[in-house]
């Protein structure tokens, strides 16, 4: 049986309880290729039963909540299989799990978070932000992993007073800093009208970025090891 949700967590642990004893339980966020006579249903959100849910997991291990949210935010097809068996499994040893490497189910979670922090520590330096004729700031990214609101408190204390945007394109949503408060909403599309130094500022980085750089020295493959091309999109020195 393939159990489709909705994607929250309330209705992934609503979904995980009632396929928890199915021993042919695929649970999925996403559209999937179905095999001949496969069964589907798709899970409603029940607060109540994953409020239990998470209650129960959580004595088992006070690290639950966090892990459930990480490896939910991934952006692996696999996500949805790796956070079903990673907790059966706490479910079942009614104790934390987490180093137990030699447990493939395990094994996958920790790699899925990993990248997740890993993506994340990328992102506070690899975010650029633009300076709007308003004079607040505007960042479009494209991460693999849904981190956007995790991106914004690291900002909010670096540029404390300043408002700014920190637009995910590719889920088409935003996180938003006024100068005092913090919110998150959808976002189709941005149109962004430059500040008159933008310009300015842009071509000073670039020829910043040329100056440093050593012709003769030059380590592309080290250097996209470093900086993968896939973030270079919406960074100032590459477009």
């Amino acid at each position: 049986m393939i159990y489709f949700y909705d994607g929250s967590q309330d209705a992934f642990l609503t979904a995980f309880v009632r396929a928890f004893h199915d021993p042919d339980a695929r649970l999925t966020s996403t559209r999937c290729q179905l095999t001949l006579g496969q069964e589907t249903v798709f899970v409603n959100n029940d607060p109540a039963c994953a409020a239990r849910a998470r209650e129960r997991l959580s004595s088992f291990d006070k690290h639950f909540a966090h892990d459930l949210d990480r490896l939910l935010r991934s952006g692996s097809e696999s996500k949805d299989a790796v956070a079903f068996a990673y907790f059966q499994l706490l479910a079942q040893k009614k104790r934390p799990v987490r180093g137990m490497l030699a447990e493939s189910a395990v094994l996958a979670a920790e790699e899925l978070m990993r990248k997740i922090s890993h993506e994340l520590d990328r992102m506070h330096g690899f975010i650029r932000f633009t300076e709007s004729a308003s004079g607040a700031l505007y960042a479009p990214i494209a991460p693999d992993n849904d981190v956007c609101d995790l991106v914004l408190p690291h900002f909010k204390a670096r540029l404390p007073g300043f408002p700014f945007v920190i637009h995910d394109v590719k889920r088409k949503k935003a996180a938003v800093y006024d100068g005092e408060n913090v919110f998150y909403a959808p976002l189709e599309r941005a149109e962004v009208v430059l500040s008159a130094d933008e310009d300015g500022w842009q071509s000073l980085w670039k020829s910043y970025f040329s100056a440093v750089n050593i012709p003769s020295r030059e380590r592309l493959k080290q250097q996209r090891s470093y900086l993968p091309v896939r973030y270079r999109k919406f960074m100032t020195e590459f477009t």
